[in-house]
């Protein structure tokens, strides 16, 4: 892939319900560089999601050939649903602009296998499993069954914390958020520096 080497590539993975969508908005307002990489999917939209906007929705036959045809750059099955990023849209997008992956930690393994992408890898928690549990409920988004399967999914998430360059914990959104902006602002910068180097 050939890009701007300017541009960088951020992944912001949590478990549900720790303000990871929340963020990746508030980094698009207030870098105008930044775009989000919006994944494809197979389950159903919610109500108040709009399709290429907050996913590209399709059919399980449509992502399994995407997955056979190689399209992809990463994908996972979650809760008995397809999320996967196409390498059409992320290779176009880089091209002029900084792109944040909102995405889990198997498809940020599958990224980091890519070793010519700028990746900077956040994962974003909550204190504990009981917090986790309380905003769940908080958003009233999910079945119980539904709120049950992502507290259980939170001690395997623990697992691959390792897999990250940076553990930010969310106990104030605004605070987690200036955490981010200067893990941001200073990658960019050793970006730009690097660059100047080289031309110097």
């Amino acid at each position: 892939m050939e890009h701007d080497k300017k541009n960088i590539m951020v992944v912001l993975s949590s478990p549900s319900g720790a303000g990871k969508t929340t963020i990746t908005k508030k980094i698009q307002q207030k870098f105008n560089s930044f775009k989000i990489s919006v994944s494809h999917t197979t389950r159903k939209p919610r109500p108040n999601e709009v399709n290429g906007v907050d996913y590209n929705f399709v059919s399980k036959k449509i992502f399994e050939q995407m997955i056979k045809e190689k399209q992809l750059y990463e994908y996972a099955n979650i809760y008995d649903n397809y999320y996967g990023t196409s390498k059409e849209i992320v290779d176009k997008l880089i091209k002029t602009n900084d792109i944040i992956f909102d995405i889990d930690w198997q498809g940020n393994k599958q990224l980091s296998n890519y070793e010519k992408l700028n990746l900077i890898k956040i994962y974003i928690t909550v204190t504990s499993k009981d917090e986790l549990k309380k905003r769940l409920l908080k958003r009233n988004q999910d079945s119980k069954e539904e709120v049950n399967k992502r507290l259980k999914s939170f001690e395997e998430d623990r697992k691959h914390w390792k897999d990250y360059d940076y553990v930010v914990i969310n106990k104030n959104l605004e605070n987690c958020f200036q955490q981010i902006e200067k893990i941001i602002l200073s990658h960019k910068k050793n970006y730009l520096d690097s660059i100047n180097s080289t031309i110097l």
